[in-house]
């Protein structure tokens, strides 16, 4: 069983990287408002408001917040350099469109990231840390139960930022923060339709391995957990008509 005398993660799950920006994109410089675009945009991409291919255009932004393009253009450079944005010439700013080799490509290296992330977890894990993992596993499930799509899908790519937050990994959680939003872009262009909220006993079994000390065991569900996500994209593009005001409402 993990020990309880290690050290404890030094904040909570849901104030991780899936609701504010990547450690590495907060950089000098940076205002609250063009923090809160970003954040905007990112959460509107994990909870799949935003599917890949939308145009975002400046000015709609400067309407939205009321700032200036100089503002919203910085927000736009920050979501480039994580790649959930395009910056292409004569169109603007897009919601980034991952081919399918490419979609392989990231949730490969997503396995790979979190076949190193799990031990980690085990290894440091402590009581307060258990408990946060079983929160946010509740919070998963709350919006599983009351229909709420959005939130249930935003919660669960929290989930494993949670579990790259509490490996102790920086360099780590970064690398998750980037995978996490490209996957939520992926699934948002190749799930099905309309696909139904299921129950997620991988991510409640995972859990009950991490409290068990299973490392073996958790690493295997973990790759199995991915690979099972992958399997049930369909790799042809969808066409999705988004206002962005209303994509935007409530970030």
């Amino acid at each position: 069983m993990p020990s309880p005398g290690k050290r404890q993660p030094r904040k909570a799950a849901h104030e991780a990287t899936a609701a504010n920006a990547p450690a590495a994109a907060i950089k000098r410089g940076t205002t609250a408002v063009d923090l809160r675009i970003y954040r905007a945009v990112v959460n509107a991409v994990m909870s799949h408001r935003l599917p890949p291919g939308t145009h975002l255009g400046e000015a709609d932004f400067c309407e939205l917040y009321q700032v200036s393009r100089t503002t919203v253009r910085k927000a736009l450079q920050r979501l480039a350099h994580d790649h959930i944005i395009e910056l292409r010439p004569n169109r603007g700013a897009v919601i980034a469109s991952p081919t399918p080799e490419q979609a392989r490509d990231i949730f490969a290296a997503r396995r790979a990231i979190e076949r190193e992330i799990v031990p980690l977890v085990i290894r440091h894990a402590t009581p307060a840390s258990l408990k946060q993992i079983r929160a946010a596993l509740h919070a998963e499930d709350q919006a599983r139960r009351t229909g709420d799509r959005a939130g249930w899908i935003r919660l669960g790519g929290e989930f494993h930022l949670l579990l790259a937050e509490l490996a102790g990994n920086q360099v780590l959680q970064r690398f998750m923060a980037e995978l996490v939003s490209r996957c939520s872009l992926i699934i948002a262009l190749y799930e099905t339709p309309g696909a139904p909220m299921c129950e997620n006993d991988e991510h409640q079994d995972l859990a009950t391995l991490i409290e068990q000390g299973k490392v073996r065991e958790a690493t295997h569900l973990i790759e199995h957990h991915l690979q099972e996500i992958e399997a049930r994209l369909h790799l042809n593009e969808q066409d999705k008509k988004v206002n962005l005001a209303e994509a935007l409402s409530g970030f």
